[in-house]
């Protein structure tokens, strides 16, 4: 009788395509050099799983009419930004992925979290720290807090999942905290931790445990040097909600962004401002994101942009110089550098100003990274003013995306921009005038002024 070998494929480390040979280029995403060899033990015949008996494993069709449509049992979170994005709070049996560049506070702020949770017995997994180590940052932590060390908190350093489920068999935790899903390891995957068969065992079975018992499972997760999460593509597609912890560890600002959430809107995002003692929420992060000294300043404009669903009115800085070479230099921090090539070409073509031999910098203050085409508007009035070395009136903000040909097209969400500058004490706020027909002026305290063209927004702030 032929004994089994084990099996080898190559697969693509991008998105998990597998082939049984070595090729330069992924078919399936395209990558280059993204092809690994992995060995796998052959796959087991199911037992008891036959032709004859296949009807008993399907589960009977019912109209969807007929479905009860119960709301999802949640868990509330002691934290309001982490309430906020996932939906209003975690639940039960769901399995949630948090993903984000290394030291930016991943853990940081899942630890803070389950000290905070006094009332919900916490099963805290790490693959990466020894309880030494967890215990030392735990200890600092617990200064903001300012409660005892709960008892309801369990840490297990260990790395096979098999393990992991008689541990958790035996505690019955209300949540379980794995750190990280690329350092744990099934006894049924032949390869390494961190590898793509192991990752997509593991997270199976992980999404199949959290969903018989209903012990809401989450995950932190490492980044590709591109940003994506490391590992299958099948990852993201298995667990229930994906974060993404964003922000430059230079600055103090994180951002917590929802990628996916089947159980609530990708609209919200939670802020966090880093401390010595862990991760603070921001409740107004508005009044952080702006300067507020009193002396006026060239190419210094407020923007009134939208994040998630709430509104932020965040500094645009811009710098124009002559160009020091031949080549002018652009560049921009928080911002999309092509958008801004954009913005400078609709200036140069239909405004008339010559920035052809300028360099250009632009900053989003804070290192927040904004995408809100809102942003055109303070963008275009931060570089003319630099430009013009004319400094903007400090109590006036904008908001407008800008075409192509100058144009100042509509945005989103008008009246709860307003309603946001005048509660931080702004005089006026331009518009796109297409954006005022319904809005009722009387009912704010605040000048309201609609452009539709870019040269009439610059001959009213600067004459």
């Amino acid at each position: 009788m032929s004994s089994l070998k084990d099996k080898i494929v190559y697969v693509c480390s991008e998105c998990g395509y597998d082939q049984p040979k070595w090729s330069g280029k992924c078919p399936s995403c395209g990558a280059w050099n993204s092809f690994v060899e992995q060995r796998t033990a052959p796959e087991k015949p199911a037992s008891g799983f036959s032709r004859e008996n296949r009807q008993n494993h399907v589960a009977g069709a019912i109209p969807l009419k007929h479905v009860k449509g119960e709301s999802e049992l949640r868990i509330s979170m002691p934290d309001a930004e982490l309430n906020r994005v996932l939906g209003g709070g975690l639940v039960l049996g769901s399995i949630t992925l948090i993903g984000g560049e290394p030291g930016i506070g991943k853990s940081t702020l899942i630890l803070q979290t389950a000290l905070s949770m006094q009332d919900k017995k916490v099963f805290y997994v790490s693959g990466e720290e020894s309880a030494r180590q967890i215990k030392m940052r735990a200890d600092r932590l617990m200064e903001n807090i300012g409660n005892e060390m709960p008892e309801t908190l369990y840490i297990c350093t260990e790395t096979n999942l098999e393990k992991i489920f008689e541990q958790s068999n035996s505690l019955q935790p209300d949540i379980i905290v794995v750190d990280s899903i690329q350092t744990i390891s099934s006894d049924y995957a032949d390869s390494t931790a961190g590898s793509i068969s192991q990752i997509k065992e593991c997270a199976t079975s992980l999404l199949k445990y959290a969903k018989e018992s209903g012990i809401p499972v989450i995950l932190i997760g490492h980044i590709t040097k591109e940003g994506s999460i490391a590992g299958p593509k099948v990852l993201e597609h298995i667990v229930d909600t994906i974060i993404q912890f964003e922000g430059d560890r230079q600055y103090l600002y994180r951002l917590l962004r929802p990628v996916k959430n089947r159980f609530g809107s990708t609209a919200e995002i939670g802020i966090y401002q880093m401390e010595s003692y862990g991760l603070r929420p921001v409740s107004n992060p508005s009044e952080l994101l702006m300067n507020t000294h009193s002396e006026n300043m060239s190419g210094v404009s407020i923007a009134c942009t939208i994040e998630g669903i709430r509104p932020l009115l965040i500094e645009t800085q811009a710098l124009v110089s002559s160009a020091v070479y031949g080549t002018p230099q652009r560049s921009a921090v928080g911002f999309d550098i092509r958008r801004l090539n954009m913005l400078l070409a609709v200036l140069e073509k239909r405004v008339g100003f010559k920035l052809a031999q300028k360099d250009v910098f632009l900053n989003i203050a804070g290192g927040i990274k904004v995408n809100d085409p809102a942003m055109d508007l303070s963008v275009i009035t931060s570089v003319l003013s630099s430009s013009i070395d004319i400094a903007l009136d400090r109590d006036i903000c904008l908001a407008g995306e800008v075409g192509l040909s100058g144009e100042i097209r509509p945005i989103s969400r008008a009246e709860q921009r307003i309603s946001e500058a005048q509660r931080l004490g702004f005089r006026k706020i331009i518009l796109p005038a297409s954006c005022l027909g319904k809005i009722d002026r009387k009912k704010y305290g605040i000048e309201i002024v609609g452009a539709t063209k870019v040269e009439q927004t610059f001959k009213y702030l600067f004459g």
